[in-house]
């Protein structure tokens, strides 16, 4: 592991590691056995200036902007084969930092945004059309030219503690392949997997100024979306904050790219095979303790199949093994701190007092006296106005609510603020589709079919699920501005 590195008071800037400029240092806690594995600093806003400045300079005067999106990619190529060297070790810091199971650790924290690394240097980045004709113009007189897609500039990329090294790849990879620069900031629950990226950088040779990595909290998040050196902000969180950051960039007109909160619903239509759907649904939940942004934590379910469906998800809760995140038996891992056990802990409270009953769990698990666990929770008796139907819990906890017919259960999974994802399952495939495509979210997986993995396939949602798209060409999109050259005939 790399604690015993980057538990030192050390932030990635202008290529060195320096000292932070204050005195204060962030605890990083295993979430699994609260024990304190490491700490780093409290960035200071000259800390926070020190780095954009790095950043301004290695846009305005270095290299990178100006190399081709070919050169760009050599260097970009041998940071996918340090993070693949170093796969295992990242793995390792993601259970202990995260608190994710082994499993998920190796496939879907760790694993995935590799692979998606490896797509955006090896398919996307030789294949995007940096330059494109323009058509001849015809009245005000003949003309041509081409159109350009150029870096944006110094990026600010802010990222969550649920999925921290999947959420900084999937940002520092098409901001640096666009031929941006940038200041990476993760929460400070979880800087230990973002400060492995400054050493990546290190070793495979990335200019000094490029990619820059600083730590700290909400104060010094707020230093880096209103700094005026500042051209585009990446950011990751809940809505309640990435309205903050959109408001903070706006002073400065910034582009704001934001992936934010979500309350899925899963449709499970009248012939809906129960068996094929047991597993899908569960993992909409109880998946990393429930701290994911796009699980399905709403199940709506035709009322044909509701007691049956209920029966089954309460027979298989109690086979799942909740604890040590590191044992690879272990199904489910910790909620990441006190504070956000405490907080799902009262939007249960707060769906007994509406009147929804608890089927399964609701408690702390007996036989665990540390670490911040919580039971799978299923609700029933769920009307969807209620708090734990709107609002996005961040925990192990999913709704049950029953449907009549496909119109009802569009209704009913579009009456929510967000957008991001969602599932359909059918018998029929056509119809599925049907019903998919009048859902207002940015993703929908049919007869639980490709599983949002896709690195093709963009990511991102609707309403109040934030604005722009990762992963992909998409993702790199984001990164660039239009120009155009036009030129007379002749």
């Amino acid at each position: 592991m790399t604690t015993t590195r980057t538990a030192t008071r050390r932030l990635f800037i202008n290529g060195s590691w320096v000292e932070g400029s204050g005195d204060e240092v962030l605890e990083v806690v295993n979430p699994a056995t609260e024990e304190t594995i490491a700490e780093v600093p409290q960035a200071t806003p000259a800390d926070i200036d020190t780095a954009v400045g790095a950043a301004r300079k290695a846009f305005d005067e270095g290299p990178w902007p100006t190399m081709s999106p070919a050169q760009r990619g050599r260097i970009l190529a041998a940071m996918a084969d340090e993070l693949t060297r170093r796969r295992d070790e990242l793995v390792e810091l993601n259970i202990t930092e995260a608190g994710s199971t082994r499993l998920l650790a190796e496939m879907l924290q760790v694993g995935a945004p590799i692979d998606h690394f490896n797509d955006l240097v090896h398919r996307v980045l030789p294949r995007f059309a940096f330059e494109e004709p323009v058509p001849p113009i015809y009245g005000q007189g003949i003309g041509h030219g081409i159109a350009i897609r150029e870096p944006y500039g110094v990026a600010a990329l802010i990222t969550a503690f649920n999925f921290p090294f999947l959420l900084n790849l999937a940002k520092v990879g098409p901001a640096l392949a666009a031929g941006c620069t940038a200041v990476l900031k993760s929460s400070p629950y979880t800087p230990l997997e973002a400060m492995v990226l400054g050493e990546i950088a290190e070793a495979a040779g990335l200019p000094p100024g490029v990619l820059n990595i600083v730590t700290g909290d909400a104060a010094a998040g707020e230093r880096l979306t209103r700094h005026p050196d500042v051209d585009i902000i990446s950011f990751t969180g809940s809505d309640a904050v990435g309205r903050k950051v959109y408001t903070q960039g706006a002073d400065s007109i910034k582009k704001v790219v934001l992936e934010l909160g979500g309350k899925s619903a899963n449709i499970l239509l009248d012939d809906a095979d129960l068996d094929k759907v047991l597993q899908n649904v569960l993992g909409g939940f109880i998946t990393h303790a429930g701290q994911g942004c796009a699980l399905h934590t709403r199940i709506l379910v035709h009322e044909s199949l509701h007691d049956d469906l209920v029966a089954r998800i309460v027979g298989t809760l109690g086979f799942i093994s909740v604890g040590d995140p590191a044992d690879p038996a272990t199904m489910m891992g910790p909620l990441i701190r006190e504070v956000q056990r405490e907080r799902v802990e009262a939007l249960i409270a707060s769906g007994v007092d509406q009147g929804a009953q608890i089927a399964f769990g609701g408690k702390r698990p007996a036989h665990l006296d540390r670490g911040y666990f919580i039971e799978p929770t299923l609700f029933v008796g769920v009307d969807n106005s209620m708090r734990i139907a709107q609002e996005e819990i961040f925990g192990p906890v999913a709704v049950v609510i029953p449907f009549a017919d496909d119109d009802e259960a569009v209704r009913i999974a579009n009456d929510s603020r967000y957008g991001l994802a969602g599932g359909v399952w059918s018998s029929d495939p056509l119809r599925a589709d049907a019903v998919a495509r009048r859902l207002r979210t940015g993703m929908v997986v049919i007869n639980g079919g490709g599983g949002g993995l896709n690195p093709a396939s963009p990511f991102g949602g609707y309403k109040h699920s934030g604005i722009g798209r990762e992963f992909g060409e998409y993702g790199l999109a984001e990164y660039l501005q239009h120009k155009a050259l036009q030129w007379p005939v002749g």
